[in-house]
């Protein structure tokens, strides 16, 4: 056997068991994890036990949270989180005003850098806060976006 043969032989073998190996472990639907109850919640402190099972928080400075002060389109507000806090299991983030108070949540493993970024959605003129879970406390950071209308600064 020579050298091409043998490698066109070798690479066909590859192919067909990575294919076949995705087949037989390939489920017909994937859903993620998400608290669906705790998103349907209208209420803010509702919504924060639904997540932690107790509203008790504290504020931190080791919590950074980045929003604009005002926001000309509150389909698109920016959101940037990252905290020095070891151990962090999750990072939830809270708008006070909206139709449901949580936006989104985001959980880490023990390798990973406990820093998001993303844009939300906001309806009206609200406090944001971000809250983070670490060594089984809840620490949050919030401020007060402004959303003008249309884009005017009005």
């Amino acid at each position: 056997m020579n050298r091409r043969n043998f490698l066109k032989n070798s690479l066909m073998t590859a192919a067909t068991i990575t294919t076949l190996a995705g087949l037989m472990i390939k489920p017909k639907r994937v859903y993620a994890g998400w608290p669906k109850e705790s998103f349907d919640i209208t209420d803010l402190s509702e919504s924060i036990k639904s997540v932690y099972g107790h509203d008790n928080l504290e504020e931190s400075s080791k919590v950074k949270l980045k929003v604009p002060d005002i926001a000309e389109n509150g389909a698109i507000v920016p959101v940037n989180v990252k905290t020095s806090l070891d151990n962090v299991e999750s990072i939830m983030l809270f708008v006070e005003n909206n139709p449901q108070p949580l936006s989104s949540g985001y959980n880490f493993s023990s390798k990973s850098r406990p820093i998001i970024g993303t844009r939300i959605k906001m309806g009206k003129t609200s406090t944001v806060m971000a809250a983070v879970k670490s060594n089984g406390k809840i620490y949050t950071s919030a401020k007060e976006v402004k959303i003008t209308i249309g884009g005017c600064g009005g």
